[in-house]
């Protein structure tokens, strides 16, 4: 069978059911389903106990996953050997659109010229995807549950509606927001669930509800690390405290310990904390008048 579908089984095993290892993947819980009747139809034998509650390994289902761990660890030396072969190794980092927009603008904080490894920065606003290896290093808005998951807890991220300083009063509330359909986080789905009537504008990214509040087009939910760092913006009233949440950088128990990830780990664990007050909403420059 293909490697990926033993992967596939693993997420499931890791998950304890479907809708986790449909989270960890992006593939449909059915598709998961499909593929974890193929593999036992294809084995010979039965892996899972199924109920409402999830998926529990049988015997033959941990005898599977004991081995497959083994191919798993197999495969990611080989991995990294390869890499060391072709050069420079790549720290993969995987994150939402504000914080590898803060990555960004600190940079040098991250990686210097006289690293011997190189950045990828992935940015999106789905959960950061370590099991298949596809990111080294992760940041969440929730502690990780998976067992193979290392985490270090930064702190508590806030949100408030921000809107163009000295924005002219009296009017209507007139409001700008991601596309219905594009609104994966809470913060993201806020102005449809509160002014779905007042939305004016809808943009496929968030990076873009930035520049629509700078211009005056409308009033824009976004954390509070990012609008009140903008000497352009001003709160449009108090935090929105039902989305406060905190967040951690996550990464492989298993590759913690190579030199590159552990290295960048520490210095975004740094930068992080630094606006440790930032990303808690407790540095205001001004809350206009409503």
């Amino acid at each position: 069978m293909d490697w990926d579908i033993y992967r596939c089984f693993m997420t499931v095993a890791r998950a304890g059911g479907l809708t986790g290892a449909a989270q960890v993947t992006g593939l449909s819980p059915a598709t998961i389903g499909r593929r974890m009747l193929e593999i036992e139809e294809r084995t010979g034998r039965s892996l899972f106990v199924r109920s409402q509650t999830g998926y529990v390994l049988t015997a033959d289902g941990r005898f599977l996953f004991e081995q497959l761990q083994e191919m798993e660890a197999a495969a990611r030396k080989v991995e990294n050997w390869q890499k060391e072969g072709e050069g420079m190794p790549v720290v993969r980092i995987a994150a939402g659109t504000w914080n590898a927009w803060l990555i960004a603008e600190n940079f040098p904080a991250i990686c210097t010229e006289r690293d011997s490894f190189a950045i990828s920065l992935s940015i999106g606003e789905a959960r950061a995807n370590l099991a298949y290896r596809e990111s080294d290093i992760g940041i969440r808005a929730f502690e990780p549950d998976e067992t193979y998951l290392a985490s270090r807890l930064i702190g508590e991220v806030a949100y408030a509606a921000y809107q163009q300083k000295h924005a002219p009063g009296g009017g209507p509330e007139r409001w700008v927001a991601v596309a219905e359909e594009e609104a994966i986080s809470a913060y993201l789905r806020w102005p449809h669930e509160q002014a779905a009537g007042r939305i004016v504008a809808t943009v496929g990214r968030p990076r873009s509800l930035l520049d629509l509040a700078r211009a005056g087009a409308g009033r824009a939910v976004l954390p509070c690390f990012v609008g009140d760092l903008d000497p352009l913006l001003e709160r449009a009233g108090e935090e929105i405290e039902p989305l406060r949440h905190r967040q951690w950088i996550v990464m492989n128990n298993e590759d913690r310990h190579r030199r590159e990830i552990r290295t960048v780990v520490d210095r975004m664990t740094r930068l992080l904390r630094s606006h440790v007050d930032l990303f808690a909403g407790k540095r205001p420059r001004r809350t206009a008048s409503i």
